[in-house]
């Protein structure tokens, strides 16, 4: 059942990008969003069109069962290719990237460089790299008055 499911969301897919009929539709190439998601913990990568509809989803835990390697940069390659793996076959040959890492911290994990070099080498053309990473401006008050918690 849940192949039939799958089969008919590729349809949907194809005829969203315009790709009913594959045999006509060579020349044309497609772009799509690929959101990258990196902490110290995981990786995730989250590719959209263009109007925000998800294609794929892809993460460290769906590639490896050991928790410690989900944000390694080999795991990221393994992710990269399972992604090009999806959205070849839809006719999408160029990507904008949006990289983002946890709120607060100063620079992304370790995997969002191994992906974005990775899709290179798979023949996607990267049209604009953005670093989307939220960034705190005060926020609420923490816990425990002027003097902190103590014992």
């Amino acid at each position: 059942m849940k192949t039939e499911e799958l089969k008919e969301d590729k349809k949907d897919l194809k005829k969203s990008f315009g790709m009913a009929n594959t045999s006509k539709d060579l020349g044309k190439s497609f772009e799509a969003v690929v959101n990258i998601y990196t902490s110290f913990n995981n990786t995730i990568a989250h590719v959209t069109d263009m109007s925000g509809k998800t294609i794929t989803k892809v993460t460290g835990g769906m590639v490896t069962k050991h928790g410690r390697l989900k944000a390694n940069p080999t795991i990221a390659m393994f992710i990269t290719k399972r992604i090009s793996e999806n959205i070849k076959d839809l006719g999408i040959k160029s990507l904008y990237v949006r990289i983002r890492a946890k709120t607060g911290n100063p620079a992304p994990g370790p995997g969002a460089n191994a992906i974005i070099k990775s899709l290179s080498r798979a023949g996607f053309r990267i049209l604009n790299i953005l670093e989307v990473t939220r960034v705190a401006r005060g926020g609420p008050k923490k816990k425990g008055g002027r003097r902190g918690r103590r014992p």
